[in-house]
């Protein structure tokens, strides 16, 4: 790789010292990808140092910002005049980062491959020593297992096995190392998963003891051994139907009906019935108030985004709902999911002789993890910790999740080891080939599939989205096995479901607040949202409305979230990792469905991947071509060489290769042609419009 293409990112960050006011992502690509907009224009941004000097699409240069702001170079803050509006500014880090461009290359969180712990000669005998014990893993997977380090990060990547790994570790660490089964703690998100972890141990006589918790359950058990020291009353979980009374005599003290509730806060909403609007209105109630305790920021109308003047009649509701409930919940000893959290840091805090010492404690689903549930390990403090996740996976930032976490392990961790899975058990070559290129921008090792099949990839255009439906409807009347149809919205899901209703043919449907068991006596079609279907497979995924108006989702069924100001969570690149989740549920066959036009998720590779063509050899074809067949794009490649050394700047900071490409193409006649030429604004034709009309006319 060329230096100046090393250094890339310094130039993204130069830009942001340089520039003399923040400005918001979309403001900076078109900056650095030398646009001529009327702000810049205005502002005589043009005459800047940095201005035009990166030639990538804009979705590739999101990419590169997106893992500067991860890595802390950068910052986002709320514009003052439109709170809505993230601005990005350079840290002190990013400033540190120019002056030694080094560093980002060596300790960039995304640079696993670099930091991984390799596989030793010492780890070799090892394995052969237990091979008894491990004879099904591979070697990776081996060394996840029986790694004598303290701290262990496991990126696990789609289908690797992660929990398999987590629960042999747990065997392995009580087999060989003798570590009693009491001193081990082992931590996961929902209760199904802790059900499934249970189950798997009890099939080890030895393992009887280990403690297996959610951080719900876990927090729980604290409260209720501690009640007295905690609380000064009976203190009891929330029910559905206690949330439910809760929100009616606030309402009735509002003087508010359901129906005006529901028509303030979801404005127009003709897809679901009143019914299903009140549940997401009361969920979204205690949520609005469960994250500002866990923010422990005041519930007030100042902390919510209210540029628009539809949202203030809304936010102005919830925040007096979200009050009312607070107030009522405290004095009748009701507490959630999230108060049982705080409530045992609090505890904790207070009584730190009652924390339970563990010596080993094992995290599933490390990209998952809060700030809340951080703090709650940092509390037990463990000798030994062991996380397993995949940052691919990060999905919940929404909810407070934090990707962070996870990346900057290591960092946080010092010493530790990383060690990756990369072989993937579920899917077939030509799907893994087309996950790893989803998010190839994150830099991780690619996954590799050990299936000997190429597997089948299409994407279908539609022309409508009865089209869609009527295609997808077809087609799986064609299969017996397992089929996903997978949606990025519930809207979508409704829709869908009415029309498979017609023809009769049996389904589930799976969505985060029906979200039902897996049973063998289920249909084989399973409709769902891809939250709900994080961690399952089928042998055949459709994943429907692949385009621009669904990924990334433009709306949101919870309309709270929008109106929530969160400089941290970055809304765009969760939902590029939750199209990778969609495309990583499939085994076999993968299709994807849109109308319009298709989602900027879908990369050229990614087309090319689909269509079945080997890009390099067409991208190389391509080039011959155009160098053979056009003498005009060569004289302005070399005008541009000659003008790039006289100004001392690079040749893309000139015009760009695909700039002179339109010129040479449509060889423009006179400076209105000119003009319509991309990349050929006010300015560069003010600085080179003549000479290159003059090279078209010797032509």
């Amino acid at each position: 790789m060329k230096n100046e293409e090393q250094l890339e990112y310094i130039r993204i960050l130069k830009a942001l010292q340089e520039l003399p006011f923040k400005i918001g992502k979309k403001s900076l690509i078109e900056f650095l990808q030398g646009k001529e907009t009327p702000r810049i224009i205005k502002n005589r941004l043009y005459t800047l140092a940095t201005y035009n000097t990166i030639d990538k699409p804009e979705h590739d240069l999101s990419q590169e910002i997106e893992k500067l702001i991860i890595n802390g170079m950068i910052k986002l803050t709320a514009s003052q005049e439109n709170k809505f509006l993230k601005l990005l500014q350079l840290t002190k880090k990013g400033e540190q980062e120019i002056n030694d461009p080094q560093l980002y290359q060596k300790k960039t969180s995304y640079s696993f491959k670099e930091i991984e712990t390799p596989i030793t000669q010492e780890d070799l005998d090892l394995f052969d020593t237990t091979k008894n014990f491990l004879y099904s893993y591979n070697l990776e997977q081996k060394k996840a297992i029986t790694s004598p380090a303290k701290n262990i990060l496991c990126i696990a990547g789609a289908g690797s096995g992660k929990t398999a790994v987590l629960i042999k570790r747990i065997a392995f660490l009580i087999e060989y190392r003798l570590i009693q089964p009491e001193k081990i703690l082992a931590i996961t998100f929902t209760k199904k998963a802790k059900e499934q972890m249970r189950e798997r141990l009890n099939k080890i006589p030895q393992a009887q003891g280990v403690t297996i918790e959610t951080f719900n359950s876990f927090a729980e058990k604290i409260l209720k051994a501690n009640n007295r020291l905690v609380y000064d009353k009976p203190t009891t979980l929330l029910t559905y139907k206690d949330k439910i009374t809760l929100i009616n005599r606030a309402l009735e003290k509002m003087n508010l009906s359901r129906s005006q509730a529901l028509t303030y806060y979801f404005k127009e909403q003709k897809t679901k019935t009143q019914e299903q609007l009140f549940t997401i209105f009361v969920n979204d109630c205690f949520f609005i108030r469960d994250y500002f305790k866990s923010k422990n920021k005041p519930l007030q109308e100042s902390e919510f985004i209210s540029s628009e003047i539809k949202h203030k009649q809304a936010i102005s509701m919830i925040v007096e709902i979200a009050g009312f409930i607070s107030a009522a919940m405290k004095r009748y000893g009701l507490r959630t999911f999230n108060d049982q959290l705080l409530d045992t840091l609090h505890f904790f805090e207070n009584n730190p002789q009652a924390i339970p010492q563990y010596e080993h404690i094992l995290v599933d689903e490390y990209q998952d993890v809060n700030a809340s549930q951080i703090k709650l390990l940092n509390f037990l403090d463990p000798q030994n910790l062991f996380v397993v996740g995949d940052p691919r996976q990060s999905i919940y930032g929404w909810r407070g999740s934090d990707i962070r976490y996870i990346l900057n392990f290591a960092a946080n961790h010092e010493p530790s080891q990383v060690i990756t899975l990369t072989k993937n058990y579920r899917s077939k070559k030509k799907i893994i080939n087309l996950i790893n290129q989803a998010v190839s921008h994150m830099g991780f090792k690619d996954l590799e599939s050990t299936k000997h099949e190429e597997g089948k990839l299409t994407l279908k255009e539609c022309y409508s989205e009865q089209e869609e439906y009527d295609y997808i409807i077809q087609e799986i009347q064609k299969s017996s096995s397992p089929i996903f149809i997978l949606a990025r919205t519930n809207n979508q899901l409704n829709e869908l479901a009415q029309k498979i209703k017609l023809q009769s043919i049996p389904f589930q449907i799976k969505t985060e607040e029906n979200n039902l068991e897996e049973d063998e006596s289920l249909p084989n079609l399973t409709l769902a949202t891809i939250h709900a279907i994080k961690g399952l497979e089928a042998e055949t995924v459709f994943v429907v409305g692949c385009n621009s108006h669904n990924f990334p989702c433009k709306g949101s069924e919870h309309p709270i979230i929008e109106m929530i100001k969160d400089e941290e969570y970055d809304k765009e690149e969760e939902e590029r990792r939750l199209f990778y989740v969609a495309l990583s549920r499939a085994k076999s066959n993968l299709h994807l469905t849109y109308t319009k036009k298709p989602t900027y998720f879908i990369k050229e590779t990614m087309h090319r991947t689909i269509k079945g063509l080997d890009s390099q050899e067409k991208k190389h074809k391509e080039k011959s071509s155009l160098n053979n067949q056009n003498p005009l794009f060569e004289k302005l490649k070399n005008w541009r060489k000659e003008m790039s050394q006289e100004q001392n700047l690079p040749a893309y900071c000139i015009l760009t290769n695909k700039t002179l490409q339109e010129i040479a193409d449509k060889k423009p006649s006179d400076f209105d042609d000119l003009s319509t030429i991309q990349g050929m604004g006010e300015v560069k034709i003010e600085r080179y419009g003549s000479q290159i009309l003059r090279m078209v006319q010797e032509e």
